[in-house]
Formats: C-alpha cells, sequence, structure tokens
C-alpha cells in the first residue's frame, strides 16, 4: 500500500498556511485557500508519489495554484497589520512600519523572486524541496535565492533607487 501523504496533517497544515500567508496575507482569505489546498489533497491522495518528494512538497505545488486562482479573482491588496499584545504603541507602529516596508520591497520584486522566498521563508521548505517544486536542480534554488535575496536587500536599502533601476524580464534573467 501506498504511503498516505496526510498521514501527519498537523505540521503540514502549519507549514502549508505559512505558505499561503506569506504568499497573500494571513487571515481568512489565506485560511479559505489552505482548506482548499486540503481539499484537493483528499480528493487526490491517491496521485501522491512519495517517489517524487516529501508530502510538503505536493502540498506546496497545489497551494501554488490555489494561491494564482485565489490572487487572480482579486485586485492586488496592500499588507494587513496585527496587533501584538502588550506591545507598546511605539513598538505596534514601529512593527507595523517594518512590515509595510518589507511588504513593498516584496512587491517590486519580480514574481519570481517572491515565490522563491515565499517557498523558502513562507513554508520553510528547503533548496532540494523548492527544487522538487520547481523542477529545477538545487543549484539553481541556491542561486536564485541568493540573487532574490541581494536583490531584496537592495529594495530594503535604497527602496527609490533599488525600484527605479531597469529590470530584466524574468524569462531573460539567468538562474
Amino acid at each position: 500500500m501506498a504511503k498516505d501523504p496526510l498521514a501527519n496533517p498537523q505540521p503540514l497544515m502549519e507549514r502549508t498556511y505559512a505558505y499561503v500567508a506569506y504568499r497573500i496575507g494571513a487571515g481568512p482569505e489565506a485560511e479559505d485557500v489552505t482548506s482548499e489546498v486540503f481539499e484537493q489533497a483528499l480528493r487526490y491522495r491517491h496521485t501522491y508519489d512519495a517517489s517524487r518528494g516529501e508530502p510538503i512538497s505536493w502540498l506546496i505545488g497545489i497551494a501554488r495554484r490555489c494561491i494564482a486562482r485565489s490572487l487572480a479573482a482579486r485586485p492586488p491588496q496592500s499588507a494587513s497589520v496585527e496587533d501584538g499584545i502588550g506591545a507598546t504603541t511605539a513598538d505596534i507602529a514601529g512593527e507595523a512600519l517594518d512590515r509595510i516596508e518589507l511588504q513593498q520591497a516584496l512587491m517590486r520584486l519580480a514574481e519570481r523572486d517572491r515565490e522563491l522566498l515565499a517557498l523558502r521563508y513562507g513554508s520553510d521548505l528547503t533548496a532540494r524541496e523548492i527544487g522538487r517544486v520547481l523542477e529545477l536542480t538545487t543549484n539553481a534554488v541556491e542561486v536564485a535565492l541568493h540573487r532574490a535575496l541581494a536583490r531584496l536587500r537592495a529594495e530594503l536599502l535604497e527602496p527609490g533607487g533599488a525600484a527605479t533601476k531597469p529590470r530584466l524580464d524574468p524569462a531573460e534573467r539567468p538562474v
């Protein structure tokens, strides 16, 4: 009998939600998309192939399609800010500004860079797992992540200058 990819669902749900929330923002919409991912995973669990990777990679593949449908169905939104418990107003304001600045810097990146960063830091996938999801070699993923982080740093350090520099089309950009 084939391995059940959803045998231990709790950590898979947490990582999938983290990825979805990283891509579209935390909240009800991310919860809905995560639910859609697991609905599809339950429906198509017989298609899971353990030889192609861990269950989280399979779920992230499903999540990517669900996110694309969700984003296509709505106009772009600004970043949301959650209140911290026990934090001072200055702490909350500073954290909110940092989140907004990060969100704006991420939105200035190419879609491919945002996707790579979401897979790595949103869903905590390794370079090997990302490679399986995107059908790239581990080395190509590591290089692309390094470059995406460098571009994000440039956006955060020089938001006006980095955003106005001409960008290569993602198809022209070397991996």
